[in-house]
């Protein structure tokens, strides 16, 4: 089964009958052909980023806060359906190879390197700025990089490491002190409905202080608490979030010390209703609290959910929150038997309101049908982002059929980039067209989650034809303090000057 690279575009994909035959060599052999395919490929995707980089970027607007970078990698972003970050990283990458490691980009091109190791070597060469330097370090990897075989991360980073040292030892890239790597993150892309994944890296200090407090907190809950000294740590840091005073405790009994004292926690959260009511009637689950419990009895089959209970079980989705937000419908209704506001989602008016900005209820109600920025491939919370006029107000009225949520980002391109337009049905269904002439569709992110929902409000008449776009609009734009390309300058002569001094490096070279 031989795979021919210069050929891809033009081969088809094996279906899974033709495979079935193969011996276990062919199929290893295959799995290896369209690996290399799979690498040519995404070398072809970067040719093409950064073919579309030299055209939007010419850097003409380089005090803009929302500049000729950003509103290349906003087009990206809506090609590529990702984030702005994610876009603005395949365009460093993409230049990268094509203008600072062009022999590299050659081999990853034919396929004879994956992207992990063309994305390690463009990473760890960032720090080179001497043009001879560089040409001599393009050269040298890319005379070995075909022949370092199957390389774990560590490998393949220690190998491009010392290709750089040979060259330009102020360029490699170094491991600093540790409280210099702090972070604290909330939430990732395989977080499952319920659950929301919290690390970090805090300093010794920062760490005991929390420690402390979490302890005090779930040492406040009586003995008879039914959850589990890990579930007592995980439940303490919301508490902490509202400086809770004590952990609210969940014996339920009424000897307890604390019994009809308000839970903090859940008294924070308001939940809208929509038309549904299965998850507001949904029970709490007694089971989320405790340990597995091996000698217990047979649950009561005539208090058991039923399965079609179980398979009709609402959902919630707290607005904002970062990865996702999800939650089972059970969880919804803890909080609203702990103490959380219920509140009608209700219907906006047909008719448009008279001034700029909307009002509380009309906000609230485009934020919740949003939920995020509506720009392809942007999720930023809605909670976090502008309402805009779809039709720019005073022709375009004030009303959901033409207004949604754009980040601050996406705003500024809407609002100050040529070439880029949007069009609103009275659904939310958003069509925004780039200045390439293509036109890309979103939904509001509500209407995916509660498909009975139904977001449709009165459609509008056609405005007036408004004034055309003031040639110095552009004047309004906010500016940076610094360039990227300054902060790009800095950035690097810092790294060169710590790297020289030595200072907390760690590193071999």
């Amino acid at each position: 089964m031989a795979f021919n690279v210069e050929n891809m575009f033009d081969t088809q994909p094996p279906r899974p009958e033709d495979l079935r035959g193969l011996s276990d060599a062919d199929l290893a052999v295959g799995i290896a052909d369209w690996a290399c395919a799979a690498a040519a490929a995404e070398a072809a995707k970067s040719a093409a980023i950064a073919e579309l980089v030299r055209r939007r970027c010419v850097d003409e607007h380089p005090d803009w806060a929302c500049d000729d970078w950003d509103a290349c990698a906003a087009e990206l972003s809506c090609i590529l359906a990702v984030s702005l970050r994610n876009a603005s990283g395949f365009m460093t990458f993409a230049i990268t190879l094509r203008d600072r490691l062009p022999k590299v980009a050659a081999l990853f091109l034919d396929g004879r390197i994956s992207a992990r190791t063309a994305g390690t070597i463009a990473w760890r060469t960032h720090l080179v700025v001497d043009a001879a330097d560089l040409e001599a370090i393009d050269t040298d990897i890319a005379g070995a990089a075909s022949r370092w075989g199957r390389l774990s991360k560590e490998k393949l980073e220690q190998a491009v490491d010392a290709a750089v040292a040979r060259r330009d030892r102020a360029a490699v890239h170094r491991v600093r002190t540790g409280i210099r790597s702090r972070e604290f993150t909330i939430g990732d892309a395989d977080d499952i409905t319920g659950i929301t994944t919290v690390y970090g890296r805090l300093s010794k200090a920062d760490a005991a202080l929390l420690d402390e407090a979490i302890t005090a907190l779930i040492n406040s809950v009586c003995a008879d608490d039914p959850r589990t000294l890990a579930q007592r740590r995980a439940d303490s840091l919301g508490a902490l979030a509202v400086r809770a005073s004590r952990l609210p405790c969940r014996c339920g009994k009424d000897t307890c010390p604390v019994a009809g004292d308000p839970d903090p926690i859940a008294a924070r959260f308001v939940v809208h209703v929509l038309a549904e009511g299965d998850t507001i009637d949904t029970p709490p689950d007694p089971d989320w609290d405790g340990g597995p419990d091996f000698d217990a009895a047979e649950p009561d089959s005539q208090n058991a959910p039923s399965s079609e209970q179980e398979t009709t079980r609402g959902i919630g989705v707290i607005p904002g929150m970062p990865g996702t937000g999800l939650l089972d419908g059970g969880q919804v209704a803890d909080l609203i038997a702990r103490g959380a506001k219920v509140r009608p989602v209700g219907t906006p008016n047909d008719e448009p309101e008279p001034g700029y900005r909307p009002s509380a209820a009309l906000d609230r109600w485009i934020r919740l049908r949003d939920l995020t920025c509506r720009f392809p491939g942007c999720d930023r919370p809605a909670a976090r982002s502008d309402i805009d006029h779809t039709i720019p107000w005073p022709a375009g009225a004030t009303h959901p059929s033409n207004t949604k949520n754009y980040c601050r980002k996406h705003h500024l391109v809407k609002t100050f980039w040529p070439g880029w337009s949007d069009r609103q049905d009275p659904d939310g269904q958003l069509h925004v067209t780039t200045p390439s002439g293509l036109t890309y569709t979103t939904k509001p992110t509500a209407t995916l989650l509660f498909p009975q929902w139904d977001t449709t409000t009165a459609t509008l008449p056609a405005p007036p034809a408004g004034p055309a776009p003031a040639p110095a609009r552009g004047l309004k734009m906010p500016k940076r303090t610094q360039t990227r390309a300054q902060s790009r300058e800095r950035y690097i002569a810092t790294e060169r000057a710590r790297n020289q001094d030595g200072d907390g490096a760690d590193s071999p070279f």
